[in-house]
């Protein structure tokens, strides 16, 4: 898919101002800990809150609200990627199943246990955390358990339910949410008013769930509405009988499974909440509200709703070395099947 370019400032967004004033009177105080585990759906610019909390932190002159200056050396080595005391841990680029593993993080700990090169203390950030192995996980556990006091862990997870219950347990939590429509509506026009998909914007918020980062990324992309619109139709005539499961699944490979599978399970959990609300009930796809709504008054919501369990385990697989074309046609068969049952009712 085609990108439009964008930039985001690199200052606070007005939805983060509540968590910004914690943690800089935690750091006043003497009161910010070891670790924080930044948490909540993606798309809500938890990456760009823990780069401004770096910079802040290793900056020489914050300004008054905790800021970080943008001018000293340090804010300069900081977002030029050359501190050596800001460190991000991530999956390796040859990691098949993008993983963090194991040698990553004991190299982590050794680092952790340094005293710092220029600044009072190390930041180290981990994205996304959930991507730590199980034995990477508990290789981190040594370093949260015994923390050094001039190290500070911030872990970044958009699925914190994936972190062992023991690394979750001995970090602060930092929980990101959805902003009010009007506030990410306002700030969306303020920073991407030229994407090609601007005029979308209130329906671009409600696919991304109210993430207005992930709403930016929706409007950029020059195809992704008519990527919506082809993913859309096979699904649509499949379960008319109109196309053949297999054919359909040829077409949602040539698109990303990962996003056809996400744009499906918010397909299949608006008809649930037609189906048990009403025909006014709010719902996620609002250009779609019709033939989502036939399809909630003609398919069992049992039907459905173990139809959407096998969507998102699909999707879970899809991180794995699983055969997606099969994984695809697998699903596709199911609905068809789904949608036949449905029209003898």
């Amino acid at each position: 898919m085609t990108a439009f370019t964008y930039s985001i400032p690199r200052t606070r967004l007005p939805w983060h101002h509540d968590h910004w004033r914690r943690l800089i009177t935690a750091t006043r105080t003497q009161r910010l800990g070891h670790a924080w585990l930044l948490l909540g759906m993606a798309g809500l610019g938890k990456r760009h809150f823990a780069d401004l909390l770096t910079q802040a932190l290793l900056c020489r002159q914050p300004l008054a609200d905790g800021a970080p200056c943008g001018s000293c050396q340090e804010c300069h080595l900081v977002t030029t990627g050359q501190h050596p005391d800001n460190q991000h841990v991530q999956p390796a680029a040859d990691s098949v199943l993008g993983e963090i593993k194991v040698d990553t993080i004991r190299e982590l700990t050794a680092q952790a246990a340094l005293t710092p090169h220029r600044a009072a203390r190390k930041v180290i950030q981990i994205h996304p955390a959930e991507a730590m192995n199980r034995t990477a996980a508990n290789a981190l556990l040594k370093t949260l358990e015994e923390p050094s006091p001039s190290t500070l862990l911030l872990l970044i997870a958009d699925d914190a339910t994936r972190l062992p219950a023991t690394v979750r347990s001995r970090c602060q939590h930092l929980l990101f949410v959805p902003p009010p429509a009007a506030l990410a509506l306002d700030w969306l026009r303020a920073v991407g008013g030229q994407a090609p998909a601007a005029a979308q914007y209130p329906l671009l918020l409600q696919l991304a769930a109210g993430a207005p980062l992930r709403a930016l990324t929706l409007a950029a992309d020059t195809e992704l509405l008519a990527a919506r619109a082809t993913a859309y139709q096979a699904w649509l005539r499949v379960g008319r009988g109109q196309q053949d499961p297999l054919a359909a699944a040829v077409t949602w490979q040539s698109l990303d499974p990962h996003w056809v599978l996400d744009t499906l399970t918010s397909w299949l959990v608006d008809i649930m909440r037609l189906g048990s609300g009403g025909a006014q009930v709010a719902i996620t796809n609002l250009d779609q509200r019709a033939d989502l709504t036939q399809l909630a008054r003609r398919c069992s919501p049992a039907a459905i709703h173990q139809f959407t369990q096998q969507v998102l385990k699909a999707r879970r697989l899809l991180n794995t070395s699983v055969n997606k074309q099969l994984l695809l046609e697998s699903l596709l068969i199911r609905w068809a099947m789904l949608a036949m049952a449905s029209n003898q009712r």
